[in-house]
């Protein structure tokens, strides 16, 4: 990564300037109009020679040769990392509206992710994105082991919301009333723990007694994560893409198509980018934000992917996003993502 230019506050000022006319024109940016409308006490010629050092610093370019400048993907990571404002008032207005439109009549939690979802897509303009809370979240209501040979026994696996997987471990253990007892006591031990619980658990506090069957309890929990964890990436809602397409920048039908199908068949390669599993660990609380090339997927390039992860009792189960053109109002987008994950967290709490 290259090292990044230290601007002094004119520079900032002018950089600043520039993106957030783009934002709002979809314009390149020249020396005079920024004269004009950001009423700065240097001439003309000073301001071009500063657009020419920032274009030099690979923070704006020049689309054709007698065009003025916009920001390129450094120049917005600059303006989003060092250079952006937000309006505490903004952030409660958000906040208020959230409240007055996804509040009122109880309903189930989906059904209030399609609400919100649809609410996002209407405030910013752009695609919104939630997943479902994963089913990592769960908790473990009851397991059965069942001998199927002399070297393999299936595990039964019940979770609180009555789904049940199954699969096949090998072991040496194969007397069925050792597979009762040690059912028995999975199920005395781990009943009510979620994944991220069964993950981190202290051995260390296994009645003794138990102690013959402690590595074989280990690779089976392990084996239950992993498990589990294969066969629960969340699903995802999408809304808001006619607005998106709207856009100047997917006026060309190949770019359109690529994100088209990204989002319509293959949601999977796109749910690590907004919800990385099964790091439930982590402290995710922070909202992130892709800047265009900073987005490993071909169809995400020309777009800013902003989101955040809601939580249940601090567990992240879900994510906020928003997809939007690298000329994004980054201001306002993120104060969204961020209010509606707080909003989404404090609703499952």
């Amino acid at each position: 990564m290259l090292a990044r230019p230290h601007l002094s506050e004119r520079y900032q000022k002018i950089l600043r300037a520039t993106i957030q006319h783009y934002i709002a024109t979809a314009e390149p940016v020249g020396s005079k109009t920024l004269v004009e409308e950001y009423k700065f006490s240097i001439s003309s010629a000073t301001v071009r020679n500063a657009l020419l050092r920032l274009e030099k610093d690979g923070l704006l370019y020049q689309p054709h040769p007698s065009s003025g400048r916009i920001p390129s993907d450094g120049g917005y990571r600059i303006y989003v990392d060092e250079l952006l404002t937000f309006d505490k008032k903004l952030h409660h207005k958000i906040e208020k509206h959230l409240n007055q439109h996804l509040n009122g009549d109880s309903c189930n939690f989906e059904a209030l992710l399609q609400r919100t979802i649809q609410t996002l897509a209407n405030l910013s303009g752009y695609i919104a994105i939630i997943t479902l809370p994963k089913t990592s979240s769960n908790t473990l209501r009851h397991l059965q082991l069942i001998q199927i040979s002399s070297v393999q026994v299936m595990l039964i696996i019940v979770t609180d919301n009555y789904q049940t997987q199954s699969m096949l471990m090998d072991t040496t253990t194969t007397c069925e009333e050792e597979l009762n007892i040690l059912s028995n006591f999975l199920n005395h031990q781990l009943r009510g723990y979620s994944l991220a619980e069964l993950a981190n658990l202290d051995w260390t506090k296994i009645d003794q007694e138990f102690i013959q069957y402690t590595n074989f309890l280990k690779s089976l929990v392990q084996e239950v994560s992993q498990n589990l964890q294969k066969n629960s990436l969340p699903s995802m809602i999408v809304h808001g893409i006619s607005e998106m397409l709207r856009q100047p920048e997917f006026a060309q039908l190949q770019q359109v198509q690529m994100l088209l199908h990204l989002l319509e068949e293959e949601q999977e390669r796109l749910l690590p980018l907004i919800f990385e599993f099964p790091d439930l660990n982590a402290n995710q609380k922070g909202v992130k934000v892709k800047i265009g090339s900073e987005n490993p997927l071909e169809p995400m390039r020309p777009c800013s992917l902003v989101s955040a992860v809601y939580h249940q009792k601090n567990l992240p189960v879900g994510s906020v996003g928003i997809i939007g053109p690298t000329r994004m109002l980054y201001e306002n987008t993120i104060s969204l993502v961020a209010s509606t994950a707080d909003y989404l967290s404090e609703a499952l709490s």
